[in-house]
């Protein structure tokens, strides 16, 4: 499409904490705009409220002053020029930043809205913004929709702008540590409250190793899953974290050594590991799906399916009704069972009854009117079932599994060898021995619910710890 207009302007925004203004200076003009309505849908209404030469006289340099947040002096300067201003304030006010933009802007009609298409660049980041504008909200939301951008952030100019010049940011880390695996997350909190992603990953320690069979954790994987943290908290620190938070699941809820793994991460790196129960564990992951998933109303379940127990979480909307723990792992099915590798009809059966009969507990519940599933097993049945060669959260969070898609999955996995297993497009290589157990339950789970699909999360316990901890 060929624009109707082509602008390039330079444009200094002043930036502060609190505010509900737009404040820049934009072809010698003071120019302040006032956010004056948030509709149901999130779409803002500005309103010019001054567009002044320079000189500023004293009530235009007052009324920027209040418009930032900051306290106006007794006597207003003498700022004949832009400059001088911005270096005044810049001087006398450490809340206040300002930020030199260039704007190459692109403007079309598109679906009966104003559209803008605008390259950002400031000293140090550049990013693509698009603006819809129209008097009617209906046409923008069409319009929206109709580009495929709903799930799209909407935030106003200097909002979008503080996140990307890391104006106000602080960042976090959380280091969730679990039977199978140590996720690791670090985000980064501006102060309009919106999380940023930085890092986020997981590391397979298998922690649960051999668990089962002695009913303590033993040296190696304590040795391997220690160093893994120690690795993760050397990173956060590297990145400008300014607090880690680390919390522990089922295996070191059942481990009578755990102790042993909390000491060691303790003497190796200094992190503090919380060992949290299993309906704090439920609440946190709740709170993970609730941020993160547009949900239905009503009645809604989610669970996490992790190496050595499965959370569930009842609620609805944002309240949590109920939350429990069962030791129903993938690490301790594939063990007993002998899941790891090429699986008869029969020896499958036998454990998905197994399953059924650990998960009593969802017997006689009503179907809720949303299921959500997370972690590491329901991640990558999405990322199987979408072909992923390379991991993309952004496609994973919010995928609809059908008992179909689950079954066709249990059907590939037990009838291939861990080797063949790993060649397996979208499954993660050293996930391949455990993963027909982590099916296995999360089909159950599905079935006793009586629901015929779930929708996955690529959130989880770790994001939750984030939101919950640190705001």
């Amino acid at each position: 499409m060929v624009p109707e207009r082509i602008q390039e302007t330079d444009e200094v925004y002043l930036l502060s904490a609190e505010s509900a203004y737009t404040v820049k200076v934009r072809n010698e003009l003071m120019d302040v705009k006032h956010l004056e309505h948030v509709n149901k849908d999130g779409l803002e209404q500005w309103t010019p409220v001054l567009k002044a030469a320079f000189p500023l006289t004293e009530a235009d340099v007052e009324f920027v002053l209040t418009a930032l947040g900051v306290a106006a002096p007794k006597t207003a300067p003498h700022t004949s020029t832009p400059t001088e201003f911005v270096d005044w304030l810049a001087r006398t006010s450490p809340d206040v930043l300002a930020v030199g933009v260039h704007k190459r802007r692109e403007r079309f009609t598109l679906r009966g809205c104003m559209a803008e298409l605008t390259d950002v660049h400031t000293s140090d980041a550049s990013t693509r913004t698009l603006a819809l504008e129209s008097e009617d909200a209906t046409r923008v939301i069409a319009a929206v929709h109709g580009l495929g951008l709903d799930d799209r952030p909407n935030v106003s100019f200097p909002r979008g702008l503080k996140t990307l010049v890391g104006f106000g940011a602080g960042r976090y880390a959380v280091i969730d540590v679990g039977t199978n695996s140590v996720k690791f997350h670090i985000g980064e909190r501006n102060r309009d409250g919106v999380w940023r992603k930085v890092v986020d990953r997981a590391e397979i320690t298998r922690l649960g190793e051999g668990l089962d069979a002695t009913g303590r954790l033993n040296p190696e994987p304590i040795e391997r899953t220690i160093s893994a943290i120690a690795a993760m908290a050397d990173e956060a620190k590297r990145d400008g974290a300014k607090t880690i938070a680390a919390v522990g699941t089922a295996g070191l809820r059942l481990a009578p050594n755990a102790e042993d793994l909390v000491e060691g991460v303790r003497a190796r790196c200094g992190v503090s590991i919380e060992i949290i129960s299993g309906e704090e564990e439920g609440r946190l992951a709740y709170l993970a799906a609730r941020a993160g998933l547009p949900l239905p109303p009503g009645s809604l379940v989610v669970f996490d399916s992790g190496g050595g127990s499965s959370q569930f979480t009842f609620g609805h909307g944002d309240e949590v009704d109920e939350r429990f723990s069962v030791n129903v792992g993938a690490v301790r099915f594939t063990e007993q069972y002998g899941l790891d590798g090429v699986v008869g009809e029969q020896r499958l059966a036998t454990a998905l009854e197994a399953i059924t009969a650990d998960l009593g507990e969802l017997q006689s519940r009503s179907s809720p009117d949303g299921l959500v599933g997370m972690g590491g097993t329901a991640t990558n049945l999405a990322a199987v079932k979408h072909g992923l060669a390379t991991y993309d959260p952004d496609v994973v969070h919010g995928t609809v599994l059908y008992l179909a898609d689950i079954d066709q999955q249990i059907e590939l996995f037990r009838t291939r060898s861990v080797d063949e297993r790993r060649a397996i497009v979208g499954l993660q290589p050293r996930r391949a021995d455990i993963i027909l157990a982590g099916a296995c339950i999360v089909r159950t789970v599905t079935v006793m619910l009586g629901r015929e699909s779930l929708t996955i999360s690529d959130r989880g316990l770790r994001h939750g710890v984030l939101i919950d901890r640190f705001g």
